[in-house]
């Protein structure tokens, strides 16, 4: 499956002109006195003013940041948004979203969501007053039947993290919009400003831990956040002031200069991401994998109408027990076991024990985050050596050990 024609596959074809903005909006050389074309990294955490009050736009660097704006232009260009915002953290940016509410208010979760946002949610913001519900939101009547007056914020995933059920934005926030004047946020981490856009389809909020797909290279803690909302984006802006989570200049710079390859990173992650999810669905070592990008995944017409394409996120069930699982990890050689995602370099987890391990194992039951699940973020190696990978370590986990024999 080729990514870089994903409408001969059934999906939208990609944003008009995305990497034309990626690469050039906010990114003016007029804005800098020295004319560089590459944005520069300003440092200084203070700024001198002609006269009391009288500034340039900028008066102290958590307040704002001129590498910083020129990030957040290129994220909202992408988000197709008016506005974009920069955070310290994708927990950061949780955080400060979560601080538009008030003690009494309540929050649907998507009961499949990434292990720290469940940890916020039930063991930080449950503290101060906030009720706290996980729900899954793939089924619109559960949504629909938990949401009450006292619903201020819908928390989406989707893909989720880690089984990659797809959630149906556009019926959820005619739902949520219907219902009350609850906020509906996604967490659009995994499919990136490229692949999915959940402002289009009604989201008031579109979020990234942009340490992942939209750096793309694992040298970046960061979270942004896109909102068409005038009054939102100057709740928000005050928010990120006031709390202060704010990203460094250099992360600032190093994630804007990660976007400027999102698009072919993301198209290469999807052809790599294809071409190993249909090696693994018919792999006899394999139980049962979930990629939204196979005919098989039971939400795969909701992926085509939804999104332009998947990114290199992979979950599958190895046959056998945690040993075959643990196994199979100890003997990859491509794949580095570690937890995160997104980036050029492919990487293998266990949710089970490693990001979701702060998930209740009853509610891991639930989700199907068993012993044998495996995470796979797929990077952008060459495909043939990321399969040869792929198959000498589930051999390897089905050997039998010299205490077998």
């Amino acid at each position: 499956m080729q990514a870089k024609d994903t409408s001969l596959h059934g999906f939208l074809p990609s944003f008009q002109h995305f990497a034309t903005q990626a690469i050039h909006v906010g990114q003016e050389p007029e804005q800098w006195t020295s004319q560089a074309v590459v944005p520069l990294i300003s440092l200084s955490t203070t700024f001198k003013q002609a006269a009391p009050d009288q500034h340039s736009g900028f008066v102290y660097s958590r307040s704002g940041n001129p590498t910083r704006n020129c990030l957040e232009k290129a994220v909202a260009a992408l988000d197709g948004a008016k506005y974009s915002l920069a955070f310290s953290s994708g927990l950061a940016a949780t955080m400060t979203i979560t601080h538009l509410l008030k003690a009494g208010d309540q929050v649907i979760c998507m009961d499949d969501v990434y292990g720290g946002t469940n940890r916020y949610f039930r063991q930080v913001a449950s503290k101060f007053g906030l009720k706290i519900s996980f729900v899954d939101c793939s089924k619109i009547k559960l949504l629909e039947a938990a949401i009450t007056p006292e619903t201020k914020l819908v928390w989406l995933e989707t893909p989720t993290n880690p089984v990659l059920k797809m959630i149906d934005i556009e019926a959820c926030a005619h739902i949520v919009h219907t219902h009350g004047n609850a906020i509906l946020v996604v967490d659009n981490t995994f499919m990136s400003a490229y692949f999915q856009r959940p402002l289009s389809l009604g989201a008031d909020i579109c979020m990234y831990s942009a340490t992942k797909y939209m750096n793309g290279h694992s040298d970046v803690l960061m979270g942004l956040v896109s909102v068409n909302s005038e009054d939102l984006h100057n709740r928000l802006r005050f928010l990120q002031n006031s709390i202060g989570a704010v990203p460094s200049p250099l992360d600032c710079y190093l994630c804007n200069r990660g976007l400027k390859t999102l698009q072919i990173r993301m198209d290469k992650h999807f052809e790599n991401g294809m071409a190993i999810a249909q090696f693994l669905e018919s792999h006899p070592l394999v139980e049962k994998v979930i990629y939204p990008g196979l005919p098989s995944h039971p939400q795969h017409e909701l992926a085509k109408r939804q999104c332009t394409g998947c990114p290199g996120m992979i979950t599958f069930y190895i046959k056998g027990i945690l040993q075959h699982a643990k196994t199979f990890l100890k003997n990859l050689e491509v794949f580095t076991l570690a937890e995160s995602l997104g980036g050029y370099e492919s990487l293998a987890e266990l949710p089970a024990i490693m990001t979701h391990a702060s998930v209740p194992k009853e509610d891991r039951d639930v989700l199907g985050i068993s012993d044998t699940l495996i995470r796979l973020s797929v990077g952008l190696e060459d495909k043939k050596d990321l399969i040869e990978d792929l198959d000498q370590a589930l051999k390897a986990a089905h050997s039998p050990s010299p205490s077998d024999e």
